[in-house]
């Protein structure tokens, strides 16, 4: 049988979804087995951590060779052990006889770079390296109203919305599904807090677009991209992430809230929803082959899309590593094919030939 691995920082994280793969493994003549990469030891080349039992139909603790497909799911923060994990994951990517359903992509600004020379470039909101409170300051007495955003960031973590109003400005940040405020009476405030928020980590800075509903609700499109069983990609399904009524982020971990993307489109007036389908399509028909043409092959994509109360469309965030909330909530007939597809791309993977696959080592990897 062949031997699928799952890694993720701890052995908790998106247990159900694993178990969900699991069940279906021996139906594609697979094992799976799923471990925390910093259990692995250096010198045997083994791991502890768990393998399905199908009989039982439940994980049991185990040691065993590393799995030769491995499906990475590990979510990076900036704490020890995430700094632990990250170089024995690379070093993973590096070896012959393992292949990753999917290599990941780097931060957000290089993203950007990236993207800003294809055609894809007008669906860019501008960005730019945070360097310090400075920048900041001087795009907010341009632009009056800006979005920072943690280059490494996800799940919304880290996001400030910042306002100039007349003398006093205005930040705002989401934490624990709640909305915290902060008035600033001045420059000087505003730059000393600035300065101490961007020396924990690195921000990139946008220019903030009135992505709301009429009730003023932050809301972005959630489309979701896989690979089949034959290394072809297509998309799953899209929905609608509706966030609190004056809040910044439509995050369901943020606490938001998802409707499909059938019933939001129907009420648009005809020649709108004409527009702004053929508008997403072809974005997704452009954006997996300019990333795998500039990184490693992936094996799905998150895409949130903006639209903004002009009617301008926005690629608003990328994520190699998505959620599936939004989809299994809004189109529940999906759940079965959600949970096959790893499995069937790790086989399809498996029969090709590594140096098919291995050939993109050339390029600088990412994770």
């Amino acid at each position: 049988m062949l031997a699928f691995g799952i890694m993720s920082l701890t052995l908790e994280s998106e247990l159900s979804y694993f178990t969900e793969i699991a069940m279906l493994a021996e139906s594609c003549g697979m094992e799976v087995f799923r471990f925390i990469p910093s259990h692995i030891n250096p010198h045997s080349l083994h791991v502890k951590g768990k393998k399905f039992d199908s009989k039982r139909k439940a994980w049991v603790s185990a040691e065993f060779p590393i799995p030769s497909i491995l499906y990475d799911r590990c979510f990076y923060g900036e704490d020890e052990h995430s700094k632990q994990c990250l170089p024995i994951v690379s070093w993973l990517k590096n070896q012959k006889d393992i292949t990753f359903l999917g290599y990941g992509l780097p931060n957000k600004l290089e993203l950007y770079h990236v993207l800003k020379n294809t055609p894809l470039s007008p669906y860019l909101p501008p960005t730019q390296h945070v360097q310090d409170a400075k920048t900041v300051i001087k795009e907010l007495a341009q632009k009056k109203k800006v979005i920072l955003k943690p280059i490494g960031g996800a799940h919304g973590y880290g996001i400030y919305s910042l306002k100039k109003n007349d003398k006093t400005f205005l930040v705002k940040t989401e934490k624990q599904k709640q909305m915290v405020s902060r008035i600033f009476p001045n420059e000087a405030k505003l730059h000393k807090w600035l300065e101490s928020l961007i020396t924990k980590r690195q921000y990139l800075i946008q220019p903030y677009l009135e992505l709301v509903t009429n009730e003023l609700e932050p809301f972005d499109i959630r489309m979701l991209l896989q690979k089949d069983e034959f290394g072809n990609w297509g998309e799953l399904g899209r929905g609608i992430r509706v966030g609190n009524s004056g809040g910044i982020l439509s995050n369901l971990s943020a606490g938001g809230t998802c409707k499909p993307f059938s019933e939001w489109i129907s009420k648009l007036p005809k020649t709108k929803a004409e527009y702004i389908t053929e508008e997403l399509d072809y974005i997704l028909s452009e954006l997996p082959h300019l990333l795998e043409n500039a990184f490693l092959p992936l094996f799905e994509l998150g895409v949130d899309i903006g639209i903004a109360q002009n009617g301008s469309i926005w690629i608003l965030d990328l994520n190699s590593k998505p959620g599936r909330k939004v989809l299994l909530q809004t189109r529940p007939d999906l759940k079965d094919t959600l949970h096959m597809r790893p499995l069937l791309y790790g086989k399809y993977l498996s029969q090709l030939e590594h140096l098919e696959r291995k050939n993109t080592y050339e390029k600088t990897l990412s994770h």
